[in-house]
Formats: C-alpha cells, sequence, structure tokens
C-alpha cells in the first residue's frame, strides 16, 4: 500500500511579483528549487498566510540566487508582493518506508534567504 507524504515545502516564502498576464505557474528561484528538492514543472500546493488561499499549479526555474517568488496567471489574483506563502509537494511512499519519511522543509527568512533547512 503507498500512503501520500509530504516530500518538500518551502516554507514563509516572500512573493515577490505577481502578473496575472503570465501563463498559469509559480516562478521559484532555481537555488530555492534545488535547495526544497522540488522539479521544474512538478505539481505544487500552495498557500497565502495573509489570505488564506490554496491553490494548485506547478514550478517553473526562475532566476539563481535571485529570491524570485512570482505568482502568474490567474494565482496572481491571490496574492501580491510581501505576502508569505507555504509551497508544498507531496509524494506516495510505500507504508514500511512511510514510519521513517522526513521530508526536505525550507524556512525562508528576508530575501527569500534560506533561514532553516532540514530533512533529506
Amino acid at each position: 500500500m503507498l500512503v501520500h507524504l509530504l516530500k518538500s515545502k518551502i516554507h514563509r516564502a516572500t512573493v515577490t511579483a505577481a502578473s496575472v498576464d503570465y501563463e498559469g505557474s509559480l516562478t521559484i528561484a532555481e537555488d530555492l528549487i534545488e535547495s526544497a528538492g522540488l522539479f521544474p514543472y512538478e505539481r505544487i500546493l500552495c498557500s497565502n498566510m495573509a489570505n488564506g488561499a490554496r491553490w494548485e499549479t506547478y514550478v517553473i526555474r526562475g532566476p539563481r540566487g535571485s529570491g524570485a517568488i512570482e505568482l502568474n496567471g490567474a494565482v496572481a489574483h491571490l496574492g501580491k508582493p510581501g505576502d508569505l506563502v507555504t509551497i508544498m509537494a507531496f509524494t506516495e511512499v510505500e507504508v514500511a518506508a512511510a514510519r521513517d519519511w522526513k521530508p526536505t522543509v525550507i524556512v525562508l527568512g528576508p530575501g527569500n534567504t534560506i533561514a532553516n533547512h532540514r530533512g533529506r
């Protein structure tokens, strides 16, 4: 049997831009994608800590070191620059492996720099 578990999380990411006139997705700086164990085009669930909005989209690569967290397309209506968001990806894991599972979690600080990193 498989169970769905949290694979990766970026917590307290500050939205840096929101563009309605862009194809839908979430732009994340490449170094943050790698640190969180995400992949470009991976399906993600996002939540906005400022207004409670939640949505699903996919990851697109932003410039390395830029701190970019950009809401694109219709999602741009669900937040604005300065909002804090949580970005999550899930995976299926065999029950035996699930008992010791540890997701990769990065917590961001000012300028979307990594303040804490734990997990895989």
